[in-house]
Parts: C-alpha cells; structure tokens; sequence
C-alpha cells in the first residue's frame, strides 16, 4: 500500500516536472531533479510514510540516499513551500489528486 502511494506522488511528481522517472531517480544535482526529490520527501513524509520506506523505494527505483538526506531534504522542501507559492500549489494540486 505505501509503494503504491510513493508511485503515486512520484508519478505526479515527474508530470508537473516534465521529467521521466528515470530522471527523477539518477544520481544527478540537477537543480529541478533535486527539488523533484524533494517534493517527493516531502509528501511521502507527511502521509505519514516512514523514511525506511522511503530509503528503500528510493532504492528499487535506483537511487540510493540516505537516512539523513531525507530528513534534509524533507526540511528544505518545507522551506520551498513555505517561501514559495508555486511550490505550495503545486502540492495542492498533487494532493487533490
């Protein structure tokens, strides 16, 4: 059921990107992949999903992070959407969905 969910953002996600999931999961520092990430921190994070989960999905999809870079950026994707209205209706509309 949670992997369901991850796939869910992650898909929705990639969309408002304009990104393949393939993109979203490289091991690139490419700014909009980077908030990308972020974003799916984020809202995997406030389900609640435990960042375990989140690790291991990560990983399956093959992207390896760790325990600390996804309360990171988890913390920095709050500020995003805190800072900046795009990044919150951007949630929203995912959220809606």
């Amino acid at each position: 059921m949670k992997r369901d969910i991850f796939d869910i953002y992650a898909n929705a996600i990639a969309k408002k990107f304009h990104i393949t999931l393939d993109e979203m999961f490289a091991k690139s520092r490419r700014s909009d992949l980077v908030d990308a990430r972020q974003l799916l921190y984020y809202l995997c994070m406030e389900r609640p999903i435990r960042v375990s989960y989140i690790k291991r999905f990560m990983e399956e999809n093959g992207h390896t992070v760790t325990h600390s870079n996804i309360i990171y950026s988890y913390k920095k994707a709050k500020e995003l959407i805190d800072d900046d209205s795009d990044f919150k209706t951007m949630i929203n509309d995912i959220l809606e969905q």
